[in-house]
């Protein structure tokens, strides 16, 4: 495990080719997160949030620029090692939860020990620890249409966390809550980050949900045009006027 930083991206740029040519999405994007930083990316549709996210958790690549990931470059990495930096160092949480429907709760968190190499008994006693963390450890033999929507959410996270990563890239994981729920998931990405010291980024549309973090980035036309505190930002809805 590195000292330095979670994530380092220098000159990040990405262009789509359609036929009618190249359509750029990023462009001479810099950031660099540190161990233990809890981060909102905001911006209005199109300006490159879901593109940036996806690079940042190697599901895709960047027609140009330097990333390093817990201090390794990934544009030097095999398939197979992206594969298993993701597997390794990040958490991923979706706004649709993603969970197997036929599956347990925690037959659904254990599934990335799966591909870890991790045998059955102990793939079950983490996943029942994760959910044991999340709230949830009576559900774990329940299924996900048994729980509500606010729970199959914290077992997302559950999932997330049982490779115990060093990132957890969430997009829009409050997308699909209520208001009250959103605020119980965003209290819990603040446990995890400040009592585990797990590296948080995620993506919202949302100022009270952005408000959670401690630091902001505001992208606009694939460019970041504000990296610094929360509450030293504009307010967001002022992103549309941009």
């Amino acid at each position: 495990m590195t000292s330095g930083p979670v994530i380092h991206i220098e000159r990040l740029c990405k262009e789509y080719q359609t036929d009618a040519g190249p359509v750029p999405v990023l462009h001479d994007v810099d950031a660099t997160v540190m161990p233990g930083e809890f981060i909102a990316i905001m911006g209005p549709s199109g300006s490159g949030k879901s593109t940036f996210m996806n690079i940042l958790g190697c599901l895709d690549a960047a027609t140009s620029g330097f990333y390093l990931l817990n201090g390794r470059d990934v544009n030097a990495q095999s398939r197979d090692e992206l594969a298993h930096l993701r597997n390794q160092v990040i958490g991923f949480v979706f706004q649709g939860f993603n969970l197997l429907p036929r599956a347990s709760l925690e037959d659904n968190v254990a599934l990335p020990l799966i591909y870890s190499g991790v045998k059955r008994a102990e793939r079950l006693k983490r996943a029942g620890e994760m959910l044991e963390k999340v709230g949830l450890g009576q559900y774990r033999r329940s299924r996900p249409n048994q729980i509500s929507g606010g729970q199959q959410q914290r077992v997302a996270i559950a999932r997330a966390l049982v490779n115990r990563p060093r990132l957890i890239l969430a997009d829009e994981p409050t997308g699909n809550l209520d208001t009250h729920t959103s605020q119980e998931i965003m209290a819990l990405f603040g446990e995890l980050n400040e009592r585990d010291g797990i590296t948080i980024v995620l993506v919202t549309h949302e100022s009270d949900i952005a408000a959670h973090a401690r630091r902001l980035l505001r992208l606009s036309d694939g460019r970041i045009v504000y990296d610094g505190l929360v509450k030293h930002a504009a307010p967001a809805h002022l992103e549309a006027t941009r």
